[in-house]
């Protein structure tokens, strides 16, 4: 399960990313997430990810 809170959620999946994915396809069918509102839950707090660096910024 994924956090909720959105500060906490970008640093977990930045983490994840870093460590264990080498996409955010690749975390979001791992861990089971929905890939649009995950990135529309970080859109609001004003990121967006980044694919070369894979990562949200």
């Amino acid at each position: 399960m994924l956090p909720k809170d959105p500060a906490i959620l970008l640093s977990y999946v930045n983490m994840k990313l870093r460590n264990n994915y080498s996409s955010l396809k690749e975390f979001c069918e791992e861990e089971q997430a929905d890939m649009v509102e995950l990135c529309k839950t970080l859109d609001r707090i004003d990121y967006s990810y980044d694919a070369p660096r894979n990562q949200f910024v």
